[in-house]
């Protein structure tokens, strides 16, 4: 499937555009699942006021997606209209620690900014050494793991608005829950401020090197991949009740729920997006029907269905 070709209309009304502008750009390339259709255009900025200026003079009725490093995504087969916008490593991937204080660009790996705090003997942020993702989608959804999240590290974020408006957001203004935010979600983070605690470097390593070796022996992170599917029911663990109701090793497809952690879903390796998404739905269905809970999706799920 393509779309039609919207790049030349766009260049000719940004004459000041910095960024890279691509028609029908195919995402399953930039996600872990490696399925789905193409962006319609796809976006990357040079830079923050890149972006801003972008935004600022883009049609209001095209429709705005940002994407990460692809690793808590599926991309349906169809693809999305509109535009896309990737946030790159080279304008948006900085980190570095002052003080007590880590600073980062939302396209910076959680790992690489976790190593950074390391490097500055400060503690606290060891948990995201286990997140396959970027700091932008660590704010969007609050992402966590091995009992801490995003929430008790950060001071404030910063993101662009549709209008092209720059925004600071404390971290009581980011209404943090549980995999989310409260933070309209039609800002694009930016950069984020966190606060780590001073500590020794064998400390440190000591818990990074856990958290790593909690992630190898748990999950399936040598698979095609979304991370964990869905998230945690209050009291409960997510991939428990899926086990429970018999749904270890299912396939829809080309896609399986993992052996090794039956809150993967994998790619076999000829997975359409909906066989995926398919078999999500029939996992919450036998854990609703088996024990009346109903799981949530952590993965977060865009475009249209062939």
């Amino acid at each position: 499937m393509t779309f039609p070709d919207l790049t030349a209309d766009l260049k000719a009304a940004m004459p000041q555009l910095r960024g890279r502008l691509t028609a029908n750009q195919s995402l399953a390339e930039l996600t872990w699942f490696r399925v789905g259709g193409p962006a319609q255009v796809l976006f990357a900025p040079a830079d923050e006021d890149d972006l801003a200026y972008f935004l600022a003079h883009l049609p209001k009725e095209l429709p705005v997606t940002v994407v990460g490093v692809g690793s808590n995504l599926i991309v349906r087969d169809g693809g999305l209209p509109g535009v896309v916008i990737r946030l790159s490593p080279r304008g948006f991937g900085e980190a570095s620690a002052e003080s007590a204080v880590v600073s980062a660009g939302a396209a910076a790996l959680d790992k690489r900014v976790s190593e950074v705090a390391a490097a500055a003997n400060l503690a606290g942020l060891e948990f995201f050494f286990g997140i396959p993702g970027t700091i932008g989608g660590a704010l969007r959804m609050n992402a966590g793991a091995n009992g801490a999240e995003t929430k008790d590290v950060l001071i404030e974020a910063t993101g662009i608005g549709r209008d092209g408006q720059k925004h600071v957001f404390s971290n009581a203004e980011m209404k943090f829950v549980y995999r989310n935010s409260g933070v309209d979600p039609a800002i694009i983070f930016t950069s984020a401020r966190f606060r780590g605690k001073p500590s020794t470097p064998e400390v440190i390593r000591t818990r990074m090197n856990e958290v790593q070796a909690h992630r190898e022996a748990a999950q399936p992170i040598r698979e095609k991949t979304g991370g964990s599917t869905f998230k945690n029911p209050p009291d409960h663990s997510a991939w428990k009740l899926i086990d429970a109701a018999g749904c270890r090793g299912l396939r829809v497809g080309g896609a399986q729920v993992s052996d090794m952690h039956c809150n993967f879903l994998i790619n076999t390796g000829d997975a359409t997006a909906n066989d995926i998404e398919t078999l999500g739905e029939t996992v919450r269905a036998r854990v609703k029907e088996n024990s009346g809970i109903e799981l949530h999706w952590e993965i977060k799920r865009i475009g249209i269905s062939n």
